[in-house]
């Protein structure tokens, strides 16, 4: 009691003297400022909760900026993924099943080389106990994906951005996507050649809207996406170009990319609502960004409900690629693997799948502006398509994340509700502290020397202490 009432009566926090000191003032004085203490304190205490909760729930500000005009926009990654090469699929099943083979087989190869989560043909001529064609393919399917589709010296012939012409397959690495093998230019996922020199894709006020032009030789998807983005099931229609034959596209983009505070790094991934691509926790790509995740999930709950993955799934070790019966149960339960629902329609009982992801910090607002087709048929040359894809206008706009609510501003925040209301501060707590430690050990000390005088009581009690 004697260290608790000598830390009272010289603390450094407002107030505290008036309560113990009972010589100077009365019970009713002491009363009153007791009350006046804790009610301060309480005060604080709610101080610093709003603090915590605008420091974890409102840290950062999410604003359009149009104030400076001086950035360079990066152009859309554009990845080039076939489709449905029915030239080849007839060439390659001449190889597998012989010149002399059923017509249905060769769908039931174009299901397996082009997967989208559907093998109706598949099933229909190989799975089951009747009628099953025994030149079916039983498995290895991510062989003859491989086999069957075109490599980037058949699929892209032209490439110019700005009207330079450059090495399309130099710049259109290939990668492996949950809907097969495709070529990507720009792109943060691909894997870079040693002593690779990306093209410059930027556009600002110097060089002009960028504009890429594309000669495809297979009929294809085109997909418009952002830097880590990758092409899935559920990729948005307004991004995506189905490229037919004898065809010219003509499209125009209007982009929006995200400018990061640099203080965003430092606060948590909660707190920014957004991951970084280096806090990667998939397994499908090497960033994270939002569809990597929607493919790792996807991937996930193949595995739960089949206990295999799709053979086209990347990343995927070949042991867990599905043969027919896991091709049987991914049908079945395609509509809950490639429709993407919210966590309340799974509790109505709707078919799809929940993921909880995140969105990417670099995620890029793409809008297609405008777009053309003209017929360029001749059948006098082998079928081509030509695209274009540019950018109406340089961007005038762009979204910019800022922090509202450091660590330091937390720190500065709850200093200043616990200095108003009870005259605390960071020495106030070390006093604390040492008042019941340090002081404490001391104080003991004394009163041992006060009421023993021999040397040996002294020395037994401060061992004893």
């Amino acid at each position: 009691m004697g260290i608790f009432q000598e830390y009272m009566l010289q603390s450094s926090l407002h107030g505290a003297k008036y309560v113990v000191d009972s010589e100077k003032y009365s019970r009713y004085e002491r009363v009153f400022w007791a009350i006046c203490i804790i009610l301060s304190w309480i005060g604080s205490v709610f101080l610093i909760k709003a603090s915590l909760n605008a420091f974890n729930n409102n840290a950062i500000s999410f604003v359009v900026e149009s104030s400076y005009l001086d950035w360079d926009t990066d152009f859309p990654s554009i990845f080039i993924c076939e489709n449905k090469n029915m030239d080849r699929v007839q060439e390659a099943a001449d190889k597998i099943f012989g010149e002399d083979h059923d017509f249905t087989l060769e769908e039931v190869l174009s299901e397996i080389v082009y997967f989208r989560g559907e093998s109706y043909h598949t099933i229909h001529e190989c799975a089951g106990d009747e009628n099953i064609n025994e030149k079916c393919l039983l498995g290895n399917y991510s062989y003859y994906a491989n086999f069957v589709r075109s490599n980037c010296e058949n699929s892209l012939t032209e490439c110019a951005f700005n009207g330079k012409s450059f090495d399309c397959c130099k710049h259109f690495l290939p990668i492996e996507t949950e809907i097969g093998r495709c070529f990507a230019l720009n792109s943060g996922q691909t894997k870079k050649p040693p002593n690779y020199t990306p093209l410059n894709l930027k556009s600002n006020r110097f060089t002009g809207p960028g504009s890429l032009k594309i000669k495809i030789q297979t009929e294809s998807f085109m997909y418009t996406i952002g830097y880590y983005e990758v092409p899935n099931l559920v990729t948005p229609k307004t991004d995506i170009l189905q490229v037919d034959q004898f065809i010219h596209y003509k499209r125009q983009l209007s982009i929006k990319n995200v400018e990061n505070d640099p203080e965003a790094r430092d606060v948590s991934v909660l707190q920014r609502n957004c991951r970084f691509p280096e806090e990667n926790f998939v397994e499908v790509h090497k960033y994270y960004s939002f569809s990597a995740c929607s493919v790792q999930c996807r991937k996930d709950e193949q595995s739960k409900l089949c206990g295999c993955n799709s053979h086209v799934m990347p990343n995927t070790e070949i042991e867990q690629h599905c043969e027919i019966d896991g091709l049987v149960c991914l049908n079945k339960h395609y509509e809950d693997l490639s429709i993407v629902i919210a966590a309340w329609s799974k509790a109505r009982k709707r078919k799809g799948i929940v993921c909880d992801c995140l969105p990417s910090c670099y995620e890029v607002d793409i809008m297609v502006i405008h777009e053309t087709r003209d017929n360029i048929y001749d059948p006098s040359v082998d079928p081509y398509s030509i695209i274009e894809v540019s950018l109406a206008s340089l961007p005038t706009e762009r979204y910019k994340r800022n922090v509202v609510r450091g660590k330091i501003d937390l720190v500065v925040s709850i200093g200043g509700s616990t200095g108003l209301f009870v005259g605390a501060s960071l020495l106030s707590f070390v006093e604390i502290i040492y008042y019941f430690t340090i002081r404490a050990g001391l104080f003991n000390c004394v009163n041992v020397f006060k009421h023993k005088s021999t040397f040996s009581d002294v020395f037994t009690k401060l061992q004893r202490y």
